[in-house]
């Protein structure tokens, strides 16, 4: 489990594409400070296994489901991700509910700068919008944000000065792919409510 506070900024060392699959050798000296193989690091947000490791990167699998789901299969050498790694259970709990399991991507429609801020418009696919409300959480490529408005095929949230220093929020331009995490808790409250109508009728 994750909480969207993102650790490093890490640097695409080399992908290596495959059939229906793809290898990520990913910089990051900070999230492999106590790395072990196996050991899980969200990558943008997608939670992947650690299969190699020294002391300045890691090397995870990137199967066919994921890169259908999610935006690493766009990624090349030399671009930023963000890293976290998984929550200890004594850990600090700073964001949200993160499982690491991308819900699909969305695409970012308008940057509006602020005063030390800014707000981030992305476009919402209809089969997550019922997960999305304002005020509540969502993850946009592993960042733990808190949504500002939201309409039928739409949202936006506002970026604080550390998030866009320190995150690949910051960099990303009009047009660009984000993966997007809604809330595991509205998703569980949904199926229960299912099930009881289901059971009901």
């Amino acid at each position: 489990m994750f909480t969207g506070i993102v650790e490093e900024l890490g640097t695409v060392a080399a992908i290596e594409h495959g059939r229906e699959s793809a290898v990520l050798r990913i910089d990051g000296p900070l999230v492999v400070s106590d790395a072990a193989h196996g050991a899980s690091i969200a990558v943008n947000g997608v939670c992947l296994t650690v299969t190699e490791h020294d002391a300045s990167g890691f090397t995870v699998d990137v199967m066919a489901e994921t890169l259908e789901r999610s935006s690493l299969g766009a990624l090349g050498p030399g671009d930023r991700v963000n890293l976290e790694r998984a929550m200890p259970a004594d850990g600090r709990f700073g964001g949200h509910v993160v499982q690491g399991h991308v819900d699909g991507t969305a695409t970012i429609t308008a940057r509006t700068p602020g005063d030390r801020w800014e707000t981030v418009d992305f476009t919402l696919p209809a089969s997550l919008a019922a997960y999305v409300v304002e005020k509540g959480s969502i993850t946009v490529d592993g960042v733990s944000l808190t949504v500002a408005h939201v309409g039928d095929d739409a949202f936006g949230v506002s970026l604080i000065p550390t998030t866009l220093e320190l995150t690949t929020l910051g960099q990303k331009d009009v047009g660009d792919a984000v993966n997007l995490e809604v809330d595991v808790i509205a998703k569980y409250v949904e199926r229960l409510l299912t099930h009881r109508q289901e059971v009901a009728g």
